[in-house]
C-alpha cells in the first residue's frame, strides 16, 4: 500500500489533501487511474481493489494509481476553505466544487508525479462508488474528451430524494392494494426515516451538499458524456446484491421486504439509465456485484478490480 501524503491545491492554498499516488512502472501511455470516494468510505478502502488489480496484471502494462480523502473526510482533518463562512456548515459546498477540486488535484499531480505539463494528454480513468459516480459523471460533463473509462459501483440516486422512492400511504391516490401485504404504518416508518438519513436536506461532515444535485443531474441516462477519441467513454455500471443490500438495509431501519419490493427495482431502473450516458458499444451493465452492499470496494474488491482490469484493456 502506498503511503499518505499531503498536498496543496494551488487554488486552496490555505488546506491539504491527504492522498496517495503509486506509479506506473513502466513509461508507457500514461494512464491514470482516480478512485472518487462515497460520503461513507475514504480513500484507505480502495487500496485493496489496487493490489488485487496490480495481481491481475503481473506480466501486462499497469497504470499510475490516486486516491484521496475529500476536505473534512478520512485522513483529510482540513476542511474546503470556502465553508468557512457557510450559514450551515454541512452544506458548505456542492458537487461542481468537490470536482473543480478533482481536476486541480489531476493536474498538480500529472505535473509533480507524472512530469506531464498538458493534464489532458494523460487519459484518466475514474472509478467511483455512491456520491463518487456523480463526481465522476460531472468531471466528464465538465472537462469532455478527458475522461478514457468510468466504473461506476452503485451509484448515489442522484435525482431522487429517497423518500420518494416509497409509496406515499397520505397520498389521494393512494391504493393499499400497491403494498399488500405490508401494512401502510410500516411504509409511513420508512419514509420517515428514509428523510431523516438520507435525503438531500441532509448534511454531512464534510459539508458536501445534495441539494441541487438533482438539478446538476437530473437523469440517469443522461446527458451522453464524450470520451477522448470522437466517442463516449468506456463506462461500467455495478449495482449491489439485491439481498445483500436488503439485509445490510434492515439494520438501518427499511424491513427486507420493503427493501426488496421498492428500492432495488428502483436503482436497477437508475442504473439501466446510467448504461446509457455513453453509446452501447462501450457500455456494460448493469451487473450485480456478488455478495456487495452499497460499498461493493470494501465487501468485494475482487470483483471490483476484475471489472476494472476489464475496462483498462480496453484504454492501455
Amino acid at each position: 500500500m502506498a503511503d499518505i501524503e499531503f498536498i496543496t491545491l494551488t487554488t486552496k492554498p490555505s488546506a491539504q489533501l491527504s492522498y496517495s499516488f503509486q506509479p506506473s512502472p513502466e513509461a508507457t501511455k500514461p494512464v491514470l487511474v482516480v478512485f472518487l470516494n462515497g460520503l461513507g468510505l475514504p480513500q484507505a478502502f480502495w487500496h485493496p481493489v489496487i493490489a488485487q488489480l496490480k495481481t491481475l496484471r503481473e506480466g501486462r502494462s499497469i497504470p499510475s494509481f490516486l486516491t484521496y480523502d475529500r476536505f473534512g473526510q478520512g485522513q483529510t482533518a482540513d476542511r474546503d476553505p470556502q465553508d468557512a463562512d457557510a450559514e450551515d456548515p454541512t452544506h458548505g459546498h456542492d458537487c461542481l466544487v468537490a470536482v473543480k477540486d478533482v481536476r486541480q488535484l489531476v493536474t498538480q499531480i500529472t505535473s509533480e508525479k507524472l512530469g506531464i505539463s498538458d493534464v489532458n494528454s494523460v487519459s484518466v480513468v475514474l472509478v467511483g462508488n455512491s456520491i463518487g459516480c456523480a463526481l465522476a459523471r460531472l468531471y466528464a460533463q465538465e472537462y469532455p474528451g478527458t475522461v478514457s473509462a468510468l466504473l461506476l459501483l452503485d451509484s448515489v440516486l442522484a435525482n431522487s430524494d429517497f423518500v420518494s422512492v416509497f409509496p406515499d400511504p397520505d397520498a389521494s391516490d393512494f391504493d393499499p392494494a400497491s403494498i399488500h401485504p405490508i401494512p401502510a404504518e410500516a411504509i409511513r416508518a420508512v419514509r420517515a426515516g428514509a428523510r431523516r438519513i438520507f435525503h438531500p436536506d441532509v448534511g454531512n461532515k464534510e459539508g458536501l451538499s445534495r441539494r441541487n444535485l438533482r438539478e446538476l443531474l437530473p437523469a440517469s441516462d443522461g446527458p451522453l458524456l464524450q470520451g477522448p477519441d470522437g466517442h463516449g467513454p468506456y463506462v461500467t455500471v455495478v449495482g449491489h446484491d439485491f439481498d445483500t443490500f436488503a439485509e445490510e438495509s434492515s439494520k438501518m431501519g427499511p424491513p427486507k421486504p420493503v427493501t426488496n419490493r421498492f428500492v432495488n427495482p428502483y436503482w436497477q431502473r437508475y442504473n439501466e439509465g446510467l448504461a446509457k450516458i455513453t453509446e452501447s458499444e462501450y457500455s456494460k451493465g448493469p451487473i450485480i456485484a456478488p455478495n456487495a452492499g452499497h460499498f461493493v470496494q470494501k465487501d468485494n474488491p475482487e470483483f471490483v478490480a476484475q471489472e476494472l482490469n476489464e475496462l483498462l484493456e480496453k484504454v492501455l
